[in-house]
């Protein structure tokens, strides 16, 4: 079932020069090669259908849509007919009408009318209805209704349902899953009456490969698919374009709802970036929202050992600036500092960076970019002159080769990574470079021509191999470099990346890779034509992150892989608004618009507006807050939506610096392991409950709306303006738009950015300004933003955390597809089903080597701690190679990782940590004293039950 009020066109858009025809009486004209289906459907002369949707291709097979064209015999349907210039066409006669009268008759054998709870749900029931259908002639004991054996509903899967005999076998579901989301889990079993839907091997839909995107679903014409909340609480009455508040691909969404809760949430199929397509995340696990585990009511403690009480808004702000006034007084200015989140909009991480260098008086700011994507804007700052990828999502679509480094898409970014597979469907070459064999290595109608298996924290050294085929096989783009790259720094790299010493020879035994494949991968992506490099966290999260990001764009320049569609570097962002955090000012050492503080102009043009004095120093990032705390030189923080505690390296070092503090204001939605340091806990507020805008990881700025009002009465933006306020530096904005406004002021790339034409135009990709009004899809067209593109020398440095006899496996960490982050939001959800815990991947090897079964406890030790993870044996990584994902605080996956980090940014190397692996009996120590310690956590307070139906 489509979204509320979504008008099917039947079939996809074409692009051709136009045609003009009638239809019914009436001229209309059409791109060439439109469906007559779609062009009757734009003339307002909708023709009936069963089997077409316009985000699948033509089928055919219901045969519902025939038309009359006139001097042509017989009846063509309208889905597979393309228009031609001048053609008649005729969508309603008393000769139509009896055929699809027949047509539905048949349909209807297998599908009593009334067969669905709801007919209005039903495209069947209701065009039945429509043609005067109540029964049909053909029903008997020899139809399929009659031939199977009745099946109970699959209600397996905790989001949607399927009712075999609500079924028509129209394919619609199989067509969805195979052209939207690329999964192949779906297929019809059996010929004639005997034909059937169903998931994998005949499986229940969650034991199946299904991966729960909801798109066959969505394309179901009848009840046999539906999701569980519209059973519960009915159709929608009210829809609200939004955007998705999980990972970087920034899934355009409308939220559907019902009496006064949101009922079901849908893709908008006017998405740039999802182009009508979600996961199981964005379109399912939305119910934390509501859930009752969300703080509603301010709480304060003067010790971290008191127990919270609950007080008014007026009482907490007060409180939290009376400390922070009083920490300032006693031990400087400088003492305190505060971190914004890239999960907030781009109006409230603004304001945050506002509040601190405006009413705190200091450049103390950073935020969780530092601990993901800071090297990305160093390195491609310093290469290309500007601090984001290059493409918009859609150019996938014209790469002739994909490489993909350090990321696993279709866990991390599902969205994309259908698009990315639709492409290599059609023929792109893929090349993966992974320590582990993500799911794209190998899978339905996808495998990688090159996978390039390192060992982790050796990035650098394949980045050079590559590169040193590329100069020394002739493979550059000569002409590219001479027109658009400076000259000294492409002699001086070329001669450094043709040494013998970066041959993939020479790189071999560092990397693990054989020669011959680094060299086979080299020249694919060299000779193109198309070369697209998407990469992620796996590519940063090392001690040489800002390296390996410079070497990434020394290769894309070198080969002339810049500057136009289906080529391009383009980094997957992890949160929301990882991008939009960074674009704003969260970081110590740059106002909005990634300009340094020490710039005279720029910083004069800021004070100016907010009528204050800045300072011309780069302030503490996150690493030095926590040093500088436990220092005694920095006493007092506020964090809005991060936690800390479970999300960065190292977690002893980050609880003992937080333990430190005099005050720690906390604003977030749940409790979580930040929290246990918290003195205030000002309630935050769900990117349903607000108003504002998100940026993807293609630069594109999508608007949030509010779509219920806040739980704890106040959105995020307008506690940080209290908070200001209670500083004593005011802020006044009646509406996030204001804000952008002030952005758009203060921010060449955003000047011409505003609420009106965000939702006129459905997004904007920065920079729009008066060179590009209406925004940039592609960067970097004709010239580099910083003129001409330079090459960096890119040495590789072997990183310091290295196996030995006591620590003798490297762990790498990662994300899975049904969690996100730290999981405060999924660990909510009915995504319980599918991922309940963290757990250690390990190869056969080594498991035998150590007498580990699957499924057996392990205790993971590294030089920074221990934890217990229950252990699955898995040739997706290497001998002497572990992996686990960080969405549950109880796994202590960071309690493992090191304090090492990136030489540039300080971006923590999460990617290698040195392990050992050994089967234990009982949780660790400290998750012993987790567990223990429960019972008294701090008391929270329930929200109204309000709750979504999917939870």
């Amino acid at each position: 079932m489509y979204a509320k009020d979504y008008h099917d066109l039947g079939t996809p858009v074409t692009n051709g020069e136009s045609v003009t025809l009638e239809i019914d009486g009436a001229t209309i004209t059409v791109p060439a090669g439109t469906s007559i289906m779609r062009a009757a459907a734009l003339a307002d002369h909708d023709v009936p259908k069963l089997c077409a949707t316009d985000t699948l291709r033509q089928f055919g097979s219901c045969r519902v849509c025939l038309v009359e064209i006139e001097g042509r015999k017989g009846f063509p349907a309208s889905c597979t007919t393309e228009v031609t210039a001048g053609m008649k066409v005729r969508t309603q006669s008393e000769a139509l009408a009896k055929m699809r009268r027949g047509v539905l008759e048949l349909y209807v054998s297998e599908h009593p009318m009334g067969t669905c709870d709801d007919a209005s749900r039903c495209e069947l029931e209701k065009l039945a209805g429509e043609h005067g259908i109540g029964e049909s002639r053909f029903a008997g004991p020899k139809t399929a209704r009659h031939v199977h054996t009745p099946k109970p509903v699959d209600a397996s899967n905790p989001y949607f349902s399927f009712d075999n005999d609500s079924c028509i076998v129209c394919s619609r579901c199989v067509r969805a899953c195979e052209e939207t989301q690329g999964t192949y889990a779906l297929t019809v079993q059996g010929r004639g009456l005997q034909s059937r839907i169903v998931a994998s091997q005949n499986d229940p839909f969650l034991e199946s490969e299904c991966v729960s995107c909801g798109a066959c679903v969505e394309a179901c014409p009848t009840g046999a698919l539906m999701e569980k909340s519209v059973i519960t609480a009915g159709l929608p009455q009210q829809a609200f374009p939004t955007t998705c508040a999980y990972c970087g691909v920034g899934c355009a969404l409308i939220a559907e709802v019902t009496d006064g809760a949101v009922s079901r949430m849908v893709p908008n199929r006017d998405g740039r970036a999802n182009q009508g397509h979600a996961c199981v995340k964005g379109r399912f696990a939305y119910g934390y929202a509501t859930h009752a585990d969300r703080v509603t009511k301010p709480l304060i403690r003067k010790s971290i050992t008191d127990d919270w009480r609950e007080v008014s808004w007026d009482e907490a702000i007060d409180y939290a600036a009376s400390e922070f006034k009083r920490i300032q007084a006693k031990h400087g200015r400088d003492s305190i500092g505060g971190i914004t989140s890239s999960r907030c909009t781009n109006e409230e991480t603004f304001l945050v960076q506002k509040l601190v260098r405006a009413a705190f008086g200091t450049n103390n700011v950073d935020t969780c970019a530092r601990v993901c994507h800071s090297p990305t804007g160093y390195g491609l700052k310093h290469t290309l002159g500007e601090s984001a990828g290059t493409q918009e999502f859609v150019s996938v679509q014209h790469a002739d080769v994909i490489m993909v480094i350090g990321a696993s898409p279709t866990e991390a970014h599902p969205v994309f990574a259908s698009q990315m597979k639709r492409r290599l469907r059609a023929g792109a070459k893929l090349i993966v470079v992974d320590p582990r064999a993500i799911p794209l290595v190998k899978s339905p109608h996808v495998e990688a021509d090159y996978h390039l298996r390192l060992l982790p924290g050796t990035n650098v050294a394949i980045i050079n191999a590559l590169a040193h085929v590329v100069v020394t096989e002739g493979l550059t783009r000569d002409d590219y470099v001479a027109e658009r790259c400076e000259k000294d720094s492409w002699e001086k790299w070329k001669k450094f990346v043709a040494d013998p010493i970066n041959s993939p020879e020479a790189m071999e035994p560092i990397t693990g890779v054989k020669a011959e494949l680094i060299r086979g991968a080299a020249r694919l992506y060299a000779r193109g034509p198309n070369g697209a490099i998407y990469y992620g966290l796996g590519v940063t999260e090392h001690s040489q992150g800002s390296t390996m990001v410079m070497g990434i764009a020394n290769l894309a320049m070198a080969t002339g892989n810049l500057g136009r569609e289906g080529v391009g570097v383009s980094p997957l962002r992890g949160q929301n608004n990882v991008q939009g955090s960074c674009d704003m000012g969260s970081f110590p050492h740059e106002f909005s618009g990634y300009r340094h503080v020490s710039d005279d102009a720029t910083r004069a043009l800021f004070e100016s507006m907010w009528k204050v004095q800045l300072g011309n120093e780069p302030g503490l990032r996150i690493p030095n807050m926590f040093e500088a705390a436990l220092d005694g030189s920095f006493k007092g923080m506020y964090i809005q939506g991060e936690d800390l505690a479970q999300s960065d390296p190292n977690t002893s070092h980050v609880t003992a610096a937080l333990s430190a503090l005099e005050c720690l204001v906390i604003q977030d939605i749940f409790h979580n392991e930040t929290a246990k340091y918290a003195h205030v806990f000002l309630p935050g507020s769900s990117f349903l409950e607000k108003d504002g805008t998100f940026t993807n990881a293609e630069r594109r700025i999508s608007r949030v709306r509010k779509v219920i009002e806040p739980l704890a009465g106040l959105a995020d933006w307008e506690v940080t303006v209290r908070l200001s306020n209670a500083m004593g530096y005011p802020m006044s904005y009646r509406h996030p738009s204001e804000i952008m406004d002030e952005i758009a002021a203060l921010t060449p790339t955003f000047t011409g950015v505003t609420f009106e034409k965000i939702d006129r135009l459905g997004s904007i990709q920065w920079p729009c300004n008066a060179k590009a009004p209406e925004g940039t899809p592609t960067m970097h067209v004709g010239q580099f933003v910083r003129g001409k593109g330079k090459f960096y020398v890119t040495a590789y440095v072997p990183t310091t955390e290295r196996t030995s006899s006591k620590y003798p496996l490297l762990l790498t960490t990662g994300r899975v597809l049904t969690q996100y982050n730290v999981g405060a939001q999924t660990r909510r959800t009915q995504n319980l089903a599918w991922h309940s815990e963290d757990r250690l991947e390990l190869h056969p090897h080594d498991a035998e080597a150590r007498g580990i079964d699957h499924g057996d406890w392990v205790g993971v030790t590294s030089r920074a701690g221990d934890t217990v993870l229950r252990v699955e044996i898995t040739e997706r990584v290497a001998p002497g190679v572990v992996y686990t994902t960080f969405h549950f605080p109880e796994s202590g996956a960071n309690l493992i990782t090191t304090e090492n980090s990136d030489w540039a940014t300080n971006c923590p190397e999460y990617k290698v940590t040195a392990v050992q692996v050994v089967k234990v009996a009982q949780p660790a120590a400290w998750q012993r004293r987790r567990q223990a310690a429960m019972p008294a956590s701090p008391r929270r307070r329930r929200a109204p039950r309000e709750e979504s139906p999917v939870g």
